[in-house]
């Protein structure tokens, strides 16, 4: 992911390709290790960072009882609705 987001910022991304975003989920409860925090901080400096947090309910291919605000800032983001414990565009 490194040397993508490197050509990115170089502007040596492909013709046509643009970058809107990155969407990420957390793969566990709790804190993020700093060596993540770190990863995080080198990605926004490329590109909008949408955070995501643990669902557990996701883990089974459940829905969340409750949808996290993050979906439903994520959805507006994208232009579409959160329903099912997801976003749909």
């Amino acid at each position: 992911m490194s040397k993508a987001l490197g050509a990115l910022k170089d502007g040596d991304a492909p013709q046509g390709l643009d970058l809107l975003g990155v969407v990420l989920v957390a793969d566990a409860p709790g804190r993020l290790p700093l060596p993540l925090l770190r990863r995080i901080r080198v990605i926004r400096s490329v590109t909008h960072v949408q955070r995501v947090p643990w669902i557990p309910a996701w883990r089974t291919g459940g829905h969340p009882k409750t949808v996290p605000r993050q979906l439903t800032t994520l959805a507006k983001l994208v232009g579409g609705e959160v329903y099912g414990g997801g976003v749909a565009s």
